[in-house]
């Protein structure tokens, strides 16, 4: 086990999120090429670029996690929980434009590709991705901020 779980995990999930940014590029390429209008379904240039920001933000949450003062597990289950909600919108992302969905998850009826999705499970989906995301961030944040390597204005 690395001396810094958290860290390692992170990096590792940049490389994917990298992975799945260059891949969806390619499959976004693909639907422009063979489109009249030259255009990708939405959700493939949303899956695209979010991966791409993700992949970065991983980068940033490890560097966050490198320099928290709190303990190691703590650390682990603030990256694993952002990026676990990380995945999971851009696994909807793709499903979305695999199954030729709507242009927009959020309009109502709220629809996964052509299967209807039940709005209150559609709500409490975004205030957990919300909160995880969010509360996991500020939780490394402030960890780092702790660390005396980092109190520049003191």
């Amino acid at each position: 086990m690395p001396q810094n779980p958290a860290f390692a995990f992170a990096v590792v999930a940049a490389g994917a999120f990298l992975l799945t940014g260059l891949f969806s590029g390619l499959w976004k390429f693909i639907q422009m090429w063979k489109s009249p209008q030259g255009v990708a379904h939405p959700y493939v240039d949303i899956a695209h670029r979010a991966s791409l920001m993700y992949g970065f933000a991983c980068l940033v949450l490890a560097a966050l996690a490198h320099f928290s003062m709190y303990s190691a597990s703590s650390n682990f289950v603030a990256v694993v929980l952002v990026i676990t909600f990380f995945a999971l919108a851009v696994l909807g992302y793709l499903l979305q434009a695999a199954l030729n969905g709507p242009d927009n998850q959020l309009r109502q009826p709220h629809r996964m590709g052509r299967h209807p999705m039940p709005r209150a499970g559609l709500m409490v989906f975004m205030v957990a991705l919300i909160l995880c995301e969010i509360g996991g961030t500020l939780y490394l944040f402030a960890g780092a901020m702790r660390n005396p390597l980092l109190q520049f204005w003191s």
